[in-house]
């Protein structure tokens, strides 16, 4: 996969005072955009269920640049920047660029895997794990933990 990316719309509901996308809306895609890689590449939360693991995260960070208002057209891509090799550990960057192309806002976290039923991070042992972390795409400074 060289590049998950996704147009989205931006709603009444998710702007601000200042009629500009409120600052949690921006983690919100983020999520959402996670889930559905996760799922188009068959890693589905029915998985994540069965097996008792689901995504835990420890750092969550947004740098913003631009503004995004109601009725921009907005792209959100999802690249890995780092992932330890056993795919227990991974950093995912998200980039959020208006229809001209430039940089509205970068999402970063940093996470890991859990055992739901333990409630302790696992690495989870399902291969689709390890297969479809390693098919993100990755970022030009991707490194290996």
């Amino acid at each position: 996969m060289s590049v998950f990316t996704k147009e989205i719309s931006i709603r009444w509901s998710d702007l601000d005072p200042n009629f500009h996308m409120r600052h949690s809306v921006f983690y919100d895609f983020g999520a959402q955009h996670r889930i559905e890689i996760l799922e188009q590449q068959g890693l589905t939360m029915k998985i994540m269920q069965q097996q008792h693991f689901g995504p835990i995260i420890f750092r969550e960070e947004c740098v913003f640049r631009k503004e995004i208002r109601l009725g921009d057209t907005i792209l959100i891509s999802t690249k890995v920047g780092k992932l330890k090799e056993d795919a227990s550990r991974w950093t995912i960057i998200h980039e959020l660029r208006n229809g001209e192309g430039a940089i509205c806002a970068i999402l970063t976290i940093d996470g890991a895997w859990m055992d739901t039923k333990l409630r302790k991070l696992a690495q989870p042992t399902p291969e689709i794990v390890q297969q479809v972390m390693n098919s993100f795409p990755k970022t030009e400074d991707f490194i290996i933990l």
